[in-house]
């Protein structure tokens, strides 16, 4: 019996956006996926529930989608040339916890994404700072598990963590914030020595590259911004990983999102 033949490797690009709300956005959305190209889109904040998405403008463009929506906050979604596979929404051991912030899928049949919006935990010293590190931890438990199978997975999306001084235009401004605090980014490396890869900073080491700009004082315009969106990847995913990088285009648009799409390119 002749061997069966094998796949050709092919480079797919997966990028992860916080789109501060997916109706708000759809018309830069719609020419960002037109533009750019992605193959995978992690995407967060998308304020709506399911059935409210709009999914048929986002299978137009060539994807299959997949939504944990929920009604004016948070929501997540998956968007996908290939087909998903396995899509788990939620991350285990809530306790009871509704908050749509977690999803992951397999996609090219091989790779296992998941779409991810970190509670933010402000004001400090109330049950919102409590309620985002008991998350984290959630999701590192949940992290490890996986990672134990030694698959490519990525996880992707809005960390609401400012791993170092040099990821935002003003430490000192954000010394009371949540994003700052020396419990959030413990949880941030705890993450990483689990042996996740932080894909854009393997190709860029430069001080003050930022993925988050505020709405209010100029800070687009100032470039006062942080770098809070990552893509995180499991080993054996960083041993396919080619480029990877931060798209600035969308937020100097019209009604953009603060927040602008960071991507990664593999071979698989």
């Amino acid at each position: 019996m002749p061997p069966t033949p094998q796949k050709s490797p092919r480079k797919i690009k997966i990028a992860t956006w916080n789109v501060n709300s997916i109706k708000a956005r759809l018309p830069n959305v719609l020419a960002w996926l037109k533009e750019a190209q992605p193959d995978v889109v992690l995407m967060q904040e998308i304020k709506c529930v399911d059935e409210n998405f709009p999914r048929t403008e986002i299978e137009d463009a060539g994807y299959n989608v997949a939504t944990h929506g929920q009604k004016t906050y948070n929501g997540v979604a998956i968007l996908s040339k290939s087909p998903l596979e396995d899509v788990q929404p939620r991350l285990p051991d809530g306790d009871g916890d509704d908050h749509a912030r977690y999803m992951e899928a397999t996609v090219f049949g091989k790779v296992r994404v998941a779409s991810i919006y970190l509670p933010n935990g402000n004001p400090l010293g109330t049950e919102k700072f409590t309620y985002k590190l008991t998350w984290m931890e959630r999701l590192r438990n949940h992290m490890k598990r996986g990672l134990m199978d030694g698959e490519m997975r990525i996880y992707g999306g809005d960390y609401n963590v400012i791993p170092q001084d040099d990821d935002v235009y003003n430490a000192k401004a954000f010394a009371g914030d949540a994003l700052l605090q020396p419990e959030s980014r413990a949880h941030f490396r705890s993450f990483l020595h689990l042996g996740l890869t932080n894909a854009f900073r393997e190709f860029n080491q430069l001080p003050h590259q930022y993925s988050y700009w505020d709405y209010q004082a100029g800070a687009w315009q100032k470039d006062n911004g942080l770098l809070i969106d990552f893509l995180l990847l499991s080993p054996r995913a960083a041993d396919a990983l080619t480029n990877a990088g931060i798209d600035k285009g969308p937020r100097g648009k019209e009604k953009a999102s603060d927040h602008t799409p960071v991507w990664c390119e593999m071979t698989v």
